[in-house]
Order: C-alpha cells, then sequence, then structure tokens
C-alpha cells in the first residue's frame, strides 16, 4: 500500500485591482459659536473609512470626507472650522469571493471650499477609490510517501517558495507631549494641525513587530494676548516600539504599510500652569504581512522493484522571491509665489507621494508617479497672516529587479524622507525631497508533482521476457534515476555495481545493470 503525504502551502495571490471616482458636494454653516469667515486661508482633508464588506462581485465601502478651514474672519484673527461628507459607494470587482481580502485606497482629486457667504461654506471634492482584492491560496502537494512496500524507490527535490505566513491589521499608538518653545507666548487656540510620517521601518521579531519612525508634528495656533501674531509649532516625534505576534519570526520576510489612522493635538498647562504643553497622540494602522522563505520537498516520482505503480502529475503554482530591495530616490523643481515681496518666512513643507504606474523594465521595475507639495508662509499683510502654495513635482526612476516579468507580483511602497524647501530670488522657492522605495517581488512557479498513486502486480510474462544483465551505454540528458527505473534496478544498485562516487554518470558511460526484483505488497 502507497499513501502520499501531503504538504499545505499558503500564498497571497492578487485577485484584482478596481478603481471608482466619486464626487461629494454639500454645504456647510458656520456654527454660532464662530465668528463671520471673510476670507478662507488654508483647507485640507482626509477620507476615513467606516467598513467595506464584500456584496458577491462588489465591494460596498462606507465613508467620510472630513474636511478643515482656516479662515479669517470679519472682527480680525484667525478661526479654524471643520465638517464631513458621508457617502457610501459600490466598486465592482470581477471573480471576488467572500473570503477574499481587500485593500482600500484613497485619494482626493481635488478639493475646493470655498465661501457662499460669511455664514455659509461650499465644500466639494472628488475621491478616487481604488480596491485591491487579494485571495488567499492553499495548495496541496505530495511531499513523501507511507508504504509498507520495500522495494519503493522515491525521488524527491527541493523548490525554493516564498509562503505567506502573516496576514492581519493592527495599530500601534504614539503618545508625546511638546512644548512651545521659550520665545514664543502661550497657546490660545491651537487653529491648524498636520501629522505626518516619516522614514518608517518595520521589520519581525520572535513573537512581535519592531517599529521604527518619525512622526512629524505642525501645528498653527494663536497666542495669548490681544495683539499677539500667529504662531506655529514644528516639531518631529520619533518612536520606536513593538507590536505583539505570536506568529513572528525574526527571518521572516516583512510587507507591512503604516498610515495614520488618526491623529489630534490638544494643549495642555505646564507644571507652572501655564498653556505650553501640547499632547499629540497619533493612531497607526499596520497592514501586515509576512512571507517565510522556505525550501519545500516535492515527490518528484516513484517506481517499484516488487510492483507495477502508476502516478498521476499535475502541476502546483508557488511563489519564489525574486527580489527584495530597498533606495532612495530625489525629487526637486521649483515653486512660484504670486506676491513673493508679501512673504516672511517659508514655515512649514509637507508632502504626499503618488504612485501612477509601476511596470517591468529591462533593468528592473520602472515607476512613475508625483510628489505633491505644500508650502505654508507667513505674510506681512494683517488681514491674512498665513498663506500656502502647492506645486506637484514629477519623478521617475528605476528600481533594480533583476528578472521582473509582466507575470511577477510585486508591492511597492513609497515614503518621504526628506523635505525641505528654501526662498531663492524672483520669487521662487526649490523645493528637494527625498523618498523611499521599498519592493518585494514575488516570481510564479509552475511545478509539476505526483497528485495520485495506485498499484497493481507486475505483467510476469512481460516481466520474464525482459534481459537479467543489460549493458548500457549513458545518453545525453539520462539520470541515473531514468536508467535504474527503465531497467527494473536502482540507483543505490547503479552505483555500487558501476563504482560511481559522484551524483550522475556521464553522457557516454557504460554501465552494467542487473534487474532486480522485490517481493512487494500490491495490495
Amino acid at each position: 500500500m502507497i499513501e502520499l503525504i501531503k504538504k499545505e502551502i499558503h500564498m497571497n495571490r492578487q485577485r484584482g485591482t478596481a478603481v471608482s471616482q466619486l464626487t461629494l458636494d454639500d454645504d456647510f454653516i458656520v456654527p454660532d459659536a464662530l465668528d463671520d469667515a471673510v476670507q478662507i486661508l488654508l483647507s485640507d482633508g482626509e477620507v476615513q473609512i467606516e467598513n467595506s464588506r464584500i456584496q458577491g462581485e462588489k465591494v460596498l465601502i462606507r465613508g467620510k470626507l472630513v474636511f478643515r478651514v482656516l479662515y479669517r474672519r470679519e472682527s480680525g484673527g484667525l478661526q479654524a472650522m471643520g465638517g464631513e461628507i458621508p457617502f457610501e459607494e459600490t466598486v465592482n470587482v470581477p471573480e471576488l469571493s467572500e473570503r477574499d481580502y481587500t485593500q482600500i485606497v484613497w485619494n482626493i482629486e481635488d478639493l475646493n471650499i470655498t465661501m457662499i457667504h460669511s455664514r455659509k461654506l461650499s465644500a466639494k471634492a472628488v475621491l478616487t477609490l481604488t480596491v485591491r482584492a487579494e485571495s488567499r491560496v492553499d495548495a496541496q502537494a505530495a511531499a513523501d510517501v507511507e508504504t509498507d512496500d520495500a522495494g519503493l524507490q522515491v525521488l524527491k527535490r527541493s523548490v525554493p517558495a516564498a509562503t505567506l505566513a502573516v496576514r492581519r491589521k493592527d495599530i500601534y499608538r504614539v503618545r508625546e507631549e511638546v512644548s512651545v518653545s521659550a520665545n514664543k507666548p502661550n497657546i490660545e487656540t491651537i487653529l491648524w494641525q498636520e501629522m505626518r510620517l516619516r522614514d518608517v521601518s518595520v521589520r519581525p521579531l520572535d513573537g512581535k513587530l519592531h517599529l521604527d519612525g518619525e512622526l512629524s508634528v505642525f501645528l498653527i495656533y494663536s497666542g495669548e494676548g490681544e495683539h499677539t501674531p500667529v504662531q506655529w509649532l514644528e516639531e518631529s516625534i520619533p518612536f520606536s516600539g513593538e507590536v505583539e505576534l505570536s506568529e513572528a519570526v525574526e527571518e521572516m520576510i516583512p510587507a507591512v504599510g503604516v498610515r495614520i489612522l488618526h491623529a489630534e493635538a490638544d494643549k495642555k498647562p505646564d507644571s507652572d500652569g501655564e498653556m505650553r504643553e501640547v499632547e499629540v497622540e497619533a493612531v497607526l494602522e499596520l497592514d501586515i504581512r509576512l512571507y517565510k522563505e522556505e525550501s519545500v520537498e516535492l515527490l518528484s516520482d516513484l517506481y517499484s522493484t516488487g510492483c507495477e505503480v502508476v502516478s498521476e502529475q499535475g502541476e502546483v503554482c508557488f511563489d519564489r522571491l525574486l527580489t527584495r530591495n530597498s533606495c532612495k530616490m530625489r525629487v526637486g523643481g521649483s515653486v512660484s509665489f504670486q506676491k513673493p515681496d508679501r512673504i516672511l518666512q517659508i514655515c512649514h513643507s509637507s508632502g504626499i507621494v503618488r504612485l501612477d504606474e509601476s511596470r517591468p523594465s529591462e533593468n528592473g521595475l520602472a515607476i512613475e508617479g508625483v510628489l505633491e507639495v505644500s508650502l505654508l508662509y507667513l505674510t506681512d499683510d494683517d488681514a491674512a497672516p498665513v498663506g500656502a502654495i502647492s506645486e506637484v513635482l514629477p519623478f521617475s526612476g528605476t528600481v533594480e529587479a533583476e528578472g521582473i516579468r509582466e507575470d511577477c507580483v510585486w508591492q511597492l511602497n513609497l515614503g518621504l524622507e526628506q523635505l525641505g524647501a528654501v526662498m531663492l530670488g524672483g520669487g521662487e522657492a526649490e523645493v528637494k525631497a527625498q523618498l523611499t522605495v521599498e519592493l518585494l517581488v514575488f516570481q510564479p512557479m509552475q511545478e509539476e508533482v505526483v497528485t495520485s498513486v495506485q498499484t497493481q502486480p507486475f505483467d510476469l510474462k512481460r516481466w520474464e521476457q525482459q534481459p537479467g544483465i543489460v549493458g548500457y551505454i549513458v545518453q545525453p540528458g539520462d539520470s541515473l534515476w531514468k536508467i535504474a527505473k527503465k531497467f527494473h534496478t536502482t540507483v543505490d544498485q547503479v552505483r555500487e555495481m558501476n563504482e560511481i562516487d559522484g551524483e550522475e554518470a556521464g553522457a557516454g558511460a557504460r554501465l552494467l545493470l542487473i534487474k532486480e526484483v522485490t517481493a512487494g505488497n500490491c495490495s
């Protein structure tokens, strides 16, 4: 009796990508507690996905656009307000299954907040929702056999495979207190806040994930005192810590996306009771994939010197890690100001990296995208003390990935490591940035495996007609396994009879082969 021992291998397959664009439009009343608006100075927004659900070959997405504005009030000075526009969108994803995993990426293509009058604002936005569907594939492949047939001969081989070991989401919290510098006034009201992640890295340890990075914090606030000009606070908060993950092993290959799920900054008194402290809290969402690179043993072939063995072959697709690469890319350009003579200084620069296209090329993976840069500056105009300007800086390059093809599956993470802007002459500012690029490429491999085995007694009449001793000249492409199987003997006997020390006998070698018969169990 022969029974196949099968190994189960877990892999991640990209099911497909679907994109949907929607337009949001709503009006908002300035709350009674706030003053009339005269001019909108800054506006910003983000999308919060509240839940998503697979329904057949569709994904139902519910969320909201959360926006905030900084405006000049009629009596002078600045005030801030915010609002939200809920939405529900259905995105078609062909061949989607209920068990698939979906990742939703959003992008605000256009956000326009204008004044209808001093007590009413109009908010319009164009959103792009991208749904990436992945499925977990469990492949079974025969790795060995259980048998009571003493004459059974088994051929195995090892193939490299990258299997999906962990797939889940988790959160990590960053909490820190920052202080206002001694040369700045106390905080009366925080008017504007912006938080970005920079230089984030994640690596697995035994039983946990280790995170390193920086949280860039920028605040605009009104200072205490009637004629105090608008103030700002900028701080880079380093963070380092662990997330418990029992399945993690240090040797695993990480592919972890990190984004800010929620961030908040609140003023608080210092030890003297003065409002000179800011408590910062950011909740980071971790989209975790950990891969395990291993050598998978497969059953290639088998036969018996005591029975007739009939095996069926099939194909199984494995993922092989083709390349894992990290590099940096520089982006630069200039930004022009409409009224440069009124600018006192650039107080903050921020950027968002957008990937437009990635495709295999001769030397690796060619990528194209843009860096959306926003510069905040102070002016000498008391009516509009804060201004902002945005510019889109294109970038392109090639990430080294030897052997990448169209059928490969790649995971690409782009981050912003450094960003700075300095004023030049002629009303321009020079922007310099450095991006981080992390690339993980898998190559699908089709491997032949044994799928089923049956045994039956030898055809004795045919068996007896075959010679017991044969002289054979090794042909190109022959292996000892093929020769032994063809002439009903074993590889060990061929080696011993012909005093072969190496793995194989070269083409042209002369072999003496003796037919071997074992009392096998063919039941």
